[in-house]
């Protein structure tokens, strides 16, 4: 039997909230020099990072600290789904995480998909690292061009009388674009949970020497309030990106600083730049 989310066990969705006017969530408050920012998320591999480039622009330091890390979901509890992998005809990606801890449950499993089994991927991105598991060439490999997911969805339109979806998914998550759209058009989807994120431990970060703090997610947030319960923002700015990372920030009373994408920010280092030029 196929399912719709709201029907499969142990994977708890956040409930989708109306959008709120995040122009008015932005701190108004005199913008103040900026000397040391702390990241959330892992160092950037690419030698020219737009984070390098504001260092030397601006005269700024960043830290790179993950918040959170991904943990696989055992095997034990994935059973509980009561999902049958080799059930499915097309499976959902929307990060290389969902992939990667896809073919670990398939090893765990000892379970072969088919090789006419269709990958549908959010991004060019995410179908490439396909191919760190299985040859890309003889795959029925679907995905965006530019990460927009219109194409996508024509595509799973076109392939919904004839295929069985399955959405890997992590354990906790927003009803997204995709979730949302298969549901609204009749496309019978079950959501796989495969893994989890939790907080890293950041008891040896000194989060007082920093002027500003950039999140990426709602658990991210959640990461910091965990390792400092006792966590006051004072001074400190806060820099999101995402309208749910930037509605957990709001529910927990804190200031937003910097936004993105918001305006004509798609990026969070493009938001900052424009903070870091109106310092006076």
């Amino acid at each position: 039997m196929i399912s719709t989310p709201s029907q499969v066990p142990h994977s708890p969705i956040v409930a989708k909230k109306p959008v709120r006017d995040y122009h008015k969530h932005i701190s108004q408050e005199p913008k103040a020099k900026l000397k040391n920012i702390i990241v959330a998320q892992p160092q950037p591999e690419a030698a020219k990072s737009p984070y390098y480039e504001l260092e030397k622009k601006f005269g700024i330091k960043f830290d790179f600290i993950p918040f959170i890390k991904v943990e696989g979901v055992s095997t034990k509890d994935f059973r509980k789904q009561r999902i049958v992998l080799t059930d499915f005809s097309g499976i959902v990606f929307t990060s290389r995480n969902a992939i990667d801890h896809f073919f670990r449950m398939c090893d765990e499993l000892r379970v072969k998909m088919s090789q006419e089994t269709k990958f549908f991927c959010t991004s060019e991105a995410i179908a490439l690292y396909l191919q760190k598991y299985t040859q890309y060439r003889k795959r029925k490999v679907f995905f965006s061009d530019a990460g927009i997911n219109k194409e996508l969805k024509n595509l799973m339109i076109k392939h919904k009388e004839t295929t069985k979806f399955l959405y890997i998914c992590p354990e906790t998550r927003s009803q997204d674009e995709l979730t949302s759209f298969m549901s609204e058009n009749g496309i019978q989807f079950v959501e796989a949970v495969m893994y989890k994120t939790v907080p890293n431990d950041l008891s040896t970060m000194k989060i007082a020497n920093y002027d500003m703090l950039i999140l990426f997610s709602p658990t991210g947030l959640s990461s910091l309030l965990h390792n400092f319960p006792k966590f006051k923002q004072g001074k400190m700015k806060i820099g999101i990106y995402g309208r749910t990372t930037a509605d957990a920030v709001i529910d927990a009373n804190l200031s937003i600083h910097v936004m993105a994408p918001l305006n004509h920010h798609t990026s969070i280092t493009s938001a900052l730049e424009s903070y870091l030029k109106d310092i006076k």
